[in-house]
């Protein structure tokens, strides 16, 4: 698998490769569209062998419901589509088009059930499908053939005989009541037609209506012969062919003749004696070399009721976990059962007798609502766990949309081995009659024609096919299936692509904004942390949730068995489990760098239970709180030139890249030590705040041998405990100082209730107000003078504070309002506000994040992101602020288009 390598030498964009890495963390219908947009992906996808791994491509799979739906932020059709056409206009059929999903699941038959998204129409509901392209009905008339790939729409008229009901399965005809059953795509549309020539059928109870070109008008066939209703139809040889619900088969040649009753059923005649045809379903099909017309009837699957003949369950299916999360039942044979039967219908008038297959070689049916697929199957059965896929069998699904209740089994197994049970299984936990499962193979074997106008080539700009040939509108269809740091590494792949995702005009990414990183909320449970649970914390995908936007993940696979200490720009510092080894990664790039060992001579180093112990070597235990990363890793400096605080409660370690760790003393004796709470480096000097007091000490780190400290007196002087802060101010040139009342509450010790914000899945919550201050100095001009006055900050004008556990965030919010219009918490991102999160890895107050206006109105609240309580014990991993950001994309980019 070919390498993403561009011009500037980087290899760490997908180092897996491109295909791969990006298709293992997209569902299987973006994968497959991914596939089709760019001749690069094409060519790379036939020679992959890991990418069939990752997706069931080429798998006949059930499409179904899935239990939740995407949020319109995630959803990549909910935006309006404008394919650009080059040297051409618009396409007009694509141009302002709302396009919409629906979060689906595609079930394979001996894996586990994948998701997929694929088009809606907000209230659609799936009728049919054959190869790329689904029916979907909306009401009233609103049918479209969709392609599940490109989101390419192709609506289909109105039936003009046929007048519309509030049921939009129900129509009316000549004062009769007709039931659509299903709508069989016989022949798909195509670039080479220009996609206006196909073939469908409407399939309703009491009648047939076929269409041949969108701008055309449907044919509804009659039949006078009619006694019972029809079961199903397909168009072979150019003639439509429908089985009615008791076996009777009719032809219609729209040209010359019809109807022809070609055939009764052909029942045998043990099973005509026990009537068990009547809970049976007719079928028709083609034989795999399409020379000869199939019809199947299977027996003994009942809508609804429960079966008094369950003989067995296969040993494998005992529990859902050994068959893929399904439980998959058998059946004894004469419960159900099914009769496959050919005819060559060269010759209808009269006909030929049908004839009884009893074996489809290494081929298999799949019937439903789908149009028919008959296929070869490898069996590939396990000793003692037979595969669900096999040849010489047929599979069913519902043989109808809009059933009151779903089949039972609702996806069956019948097998034309006499030896040979039938087996089934369900789709879904919970019946949802809206979308009727179907069967789908994923495929990108028709890609040279997705994602174009007609009659244009695979990559438009020809070539070798470049990451250029992407569309705008695959580039945010990717890109919303992708986690953050991988949408960064799709950026850093061209400049096209780089413009296109920095641009975010579906607002996914929300670049540069503070977030919260945070663990999913899989990680809070309420239960004690103990070794048993502790691998819980070797999930490596977190959420990254902005204040007033949708959550998105963001896959970090350094932190297997880590735990974040700090972070600062694209970096973070970790640690291993027992906090014996430290680290600096690259959020993007997953560089690694390795930090020293702090000095044996002054620290000891032990673990205890799930956190890291530390203790001077003469005596008192010390607590880490956090590492400060002072200054970033460059290339420039060959990612040494880094500069770190090891900030602990009692004491500091200072580190420049290339060096040692340094130990900087303070004026205070044993067992005064101060109260560390936070600490920065500013100007070549170290300060460190003393949450007792406020006082700030700072060390020229300059100085080889760390004198002591100079001490600054705090701003503030009275009996208020306050947490303390320290950032640089928005120019880098002055120290500041933030500090806000440690605790907030209500009187009586009262709870506010929470709000659910809808936007983000956070919850929110008003207390009352509370004091918050920022002050600020010019630290060297006040040192050589001896005089330390801090000056208070009223404003911060159009930026923000965002700290904790990170390094200070300072963000321009200009865009931003600083206060709601209508008084209320939301939108919760503002600025001239302090915000502050988590201060050090061993807070122990349950999680409370403050949004602090420093130009509050009479009576405004403070708005707080409350997490769970009962949890925090057992997540040991603090939320920090981190901006996502696009530059270092941009810092490997090729200097010019490729």
């Amino acid at each position: 698998m070919a390498r993403s390598i561009n011009e500037s030498g980087s290899s760490w964009v997908f180092p897996d490769g491109p295909l791969e890495e990006i298709a293992s963390r997209c569902d299987v219908i973006t994968a497959a569209s991914l596939v089709g947009s760019c001749k690069f992906y094409h060519d790379s996808a036939t020679q992959s062998v890991a990418l069939p791994a990752s997706q069931p491509f080429g798998m006949p799979c059930v499409l179904h419901t899935h239990q939740t739906e995407v949020p319109p932020a995630h959803n990549p059709f909910s935006r309006v589509h404008k394919f650009k056409q080059q040297g051409a206009q618009k396409d007009k059929q694509h141009d302002a088009k709302d396009r919409k999903g629906t979060l689906c699941q595609l079930t394979p038959l001996d894996r586990i059930s994948s998701d997929a998204v694929i088009p809606d129409g907000g209230t659609g509901m799936w009728a049919g499908a054959n190869g790329d392209w689904i029916a979907l009905l909306g009401f009233p008339w609103n049918w479209e053939l969709v392609n599940v790939y490109t989101g390419r729409r192709i609506p289909l008229p109105p039936i003009s005989e046929f007048k519309s009901t509030p049921d939009k399965l129900v129509f009316e005809s000549n004062d009769q009541h007709l039931q659509l059953l299903k709508i069989a795509i016989c022949r798909v549309p195509t670039a080479a037609s220009n996609y206006t020539s196909f073939s469908v059928l409407a399939i309703f109870n009491a009648a047939i209506a076929v269409l041949h070109c969108a701008s055309s008008r449907w044919t509804v066939l009659d039949n006078q012969f009619l006694a019972y209703g029809y079961s199903d139809a397909i168009i072979h040889k150019g003639i439509v062919f429908a089985v009615t619900q008791t076996g009777e088969v009719y032809a219609w040649n729209q040209l010359s003749w019809g109807p022809l009753l070609i055939s009764t059923a052909p029942i045998p005649p043990e099973l005509d004696e026990q009537g068990r045809y009547n809970l049976g379903s007719w079928w028709l099909a083609r034989s795999p070399d399409g020379s000869r017309l199939f019809l199947v009837h299977t027996w003994g699957v009942t809508d609804g009721r429960d079966y008094t003949g369950l003989v067995r369950i296969l040993p494998a299916a005992a529990t859902s976990e050994g068959r893929h999360g399904r439980t998959i039942r058998g059946y004894g044979k004469g419960l159900l059962g099914c009769e496959v039967y050919s005819m060559d219908t060269s010759q209808l008038m009269p006909p030929r007798p049908w004839r009884r297959i009893i074996s489809l070689g290494s081929y298999s049916l799949f019937l439903g609502v789908n149009y028919p697929i008959i296929i070869p199957v490898e069996d590939g059965a396990e000793h003692d766990r037979p595969n669900m896929a096999r040849s010489n069998s047929v599979y069913t699904s519902h043989h109808a949309v809009g059933l009151a209740y779903p089949p039972s089994p609702e996806i069956c197994r019948f097998s034309l081995n006499s030896e040979d049970c039938t087996v089934g299984f369900q789709t879904n936990i919970r019946w949802t009659w809206r979308q009727v499962p179907l069967w789908l193979i994923p495929s990108f074997a028709n890609a040279r024609q997705w994602n174009l106008p007609s009659r244009h080539r695979l990559c438009r700009g020809g070539g070798e096919g470049h990451w250029e040939a992407l569309t705008g509108d695959n580039t945010d269809l990717i890109a919303a299936h992708l986690d953050v740091t991988y949408t960064v590494r799709l950026a850093a792949c061209s400049r096209e692509l780089y413009d296109r995702i920095s641009k975010d005009e579906g607002k996914m990414h929300h670049w540069g904004e503070p977030c919260l990183l945070m663990p999913p909320p899989a990680y809070w449970f309420d239960e004690h942390w103990d070794w048993a649970t502790a691998s819980r914390l070797h999930d490596t995908v977190y959420d990254l949730v902005p204040l007033d936007h949708p959550r998105r993940s963001v896959a970090l696979p350094f932190m297997h068995d880590r735990k974040w200490l700090g972070a600062n720009g694209d970096w973070i510092a970790a640690a291993d489990h027992h906090g014996y080894q430290w680290c600096l990664v690259n959020v993007y790039t997953e560089r690694h760098i390795p930090l020293p060992s702090l000095p044996a001579s002054k620290i000891d180093h032990s673990s205890f239970s799930y956190q890291p112990a530390y203790s001077f070597n003469w005596g008192p235990a010390i607590d880490l709180l956090k590492i400060v990363i002072c200054q970033v890793p460059t290339k420039g400096g060959r990612y040494a030139d880094y500069k770190l605080i090891a900030l602990f409660d009692k004491t500091i370690f200072y580190l420049e890249g290339g060096g040692d760790w340094r130990m900087l003393e303070a004026l205070t004796p044993a067992p005064d030590y101060p109260n560390y709470c936070d600490a920065i480096e500013l100007g070549g000097h170290v300060f460190a705040v003393d949450e007792t007091d406020g006082s700030t000490y700072f060390w020229d780190t300059a100085n080889e041998n760390l004198m002591l400290p100079f001490v600054i007196p705090p701003p503030v002087v009275d009996d208020q405990q306050y947490a303390w802060f320290l950032a640089p101010s928005a120019d880098g040139k002055r120290l500041m100082i933030i500090l806000t009342v440690n605790k907030i509450g209500i009187a009586n010790a009262e709870v506010p209730p929470d709000i659910p914000y809808a936007a983000n899945g956070l919850q929110l919550r008003q207390y009352p107000p509370v004091a918050t201050y920022v002050f600020e100095l010019d630290p060297l001009s006040t040192a050589r003078a001896g005089d330390f006055l801090w000056r208070q900050v009223n404003s911060l004008s159009d930026h923000s504070l965002f700290l904790g556990l990170n390094y200070p965030i300072i963000a321009n919010l200009k865009k931003r309002e600083s206060k709601a219009p209508d008084g209320t918490l939301v939108p919760f991102m503002r600025k001239n506000c302090v915000y502050t999160a988590y201060r050090n890895i061993r807070y122990n107050q349950y999680p409370k994040i403050l949004r602090c206006n420093l130009q509050p109105d009479e009576g405004e609240t403070v708005g707080v992101i409350s997490l769970p309580k009962d949890g925090w014990d057992s997540v040991r991993q603090a939320a920090m602020w981190f901006k996502p950001a696009l530059n270092i994309a941009r810092s490997v980019l090729p200097l010019k288009k490729q």
